[in-house]
């Protein structure tokens, strides 16, 4: 089936709703709305101060829950291991749920807390049946390595993502260890979009730049999760796997990187 991708023996669907500073009933028609037309992969995280209203847009959803694949995050100041489980019932609280299907913590890995305190915990929670998969976010090449080391069952690394930061050497090592990258921020919070390359590209194979940037990542294996809140959006960004780019237009967006940063840490007391 080619929206869902099978890595380690794991089926996901492989574009998902980001939901990264929506809010309120915003954030509860996004999810719904997404749901609605055939989302099934929704994305949500502590830090983003959302998880009770995706949960909320979930529970009203005509969607079963078992169909809908929930990610979430632990935020990077929880990374002690009380702090994991703690943090981890607070999240299916807010979201209603007894469990996640893919719980994440985020990096760099912590000063003050050793790496496999952190992930030990995390394994804990995917043993308990907290969380059916387990991941890292914001994880480089070196500390990718050493996870995988610790905890060989990680099932993705999501990381910002794009034609104008594309993380060659990341990809390569997440490759070779064989954990899937999952693309936040695909489009670059909208500064790709308007690239003459990718809009070249788009009119020659009847795409938007957006559709464009999405297959660039899928073909490489990568899963995408696009924030979107209009249904136009969200349509658009599913209807990316009835076209193929060529060699040639997968290395010449290739070449586009700037190594350009849109993401900034956010601070999970924010939300509190």
């Amino acid at each position: 089936m080619q929206h869902v991708l099978v890595a380690s023996g794991v089926e996901w669907p492989r574009v998902g709703l980001g939901t990264w500073n929506l809010h309120g009933r915003e954030c509860r028609d996004a999810v719904e709305h997404a749901l609605a037309i055939g989302y099934r992969h929704i994305d949500t995280a502590q830090a983003h101060g959302n998880e009770s209203e995706v949960g909320a847009a979930i529970a009203r959803s005509a969607v079963p829950r078992d169909q809908v694949w929930v990610t979430t995050k632990v935020a990077r100041e929880w990374a002690h291991p009380a702090h994991v489980q703690r943090t981890t019932e607070d999240s299916l609280r807010r979201l209603g749920m007894d469990h996640v299907d893919l719980l994440l913590v985020q990096g760099p890995p912590s000063e003050e807390v050793p790496l496999s305190e952190t992930l030990e915990a995390l394994r804990r929670l995917h043993e308990t049946g907290k969380a059916r998969f387990i991941g890292v976010a914001d994880l480089l090449s070196e500390s990718l390595r050493e996870a995988v080391g610790l905890v060989p069952e990680l099932l993705t690394n999501q990381i910002e993502l794009n034609p104008l930061n594309a993380h060659y050497g990341l990809r390569a090592t997440a490759q070779r260890l064989g954990v899937t990258l999952t693309a936040c921020s695909p489009l670059a919070r909208g500064q790709a979009l308007d690239v003459q390359r990718l809009v070249e590209i788009g009119r020659s194979v009847g795409r938007s730049s957006a559709q464009v940037i999405l297959r660039w990542l899928l073909q490489q294996g990568v899963v995408v999760i696009p924030k979107a809140t209009s249904t136009e959006h969200q349509r658009e960004n599913l209807e990316v796997f009835d076209f193929v780019l060529s060699e040639p237009q997968m290395e010449a967006i290739d070449e586009i990187d700037r190594a350009s940063q849109f993401i900034e840490p956010i601070a999970v007391s924010q939300w509190e």
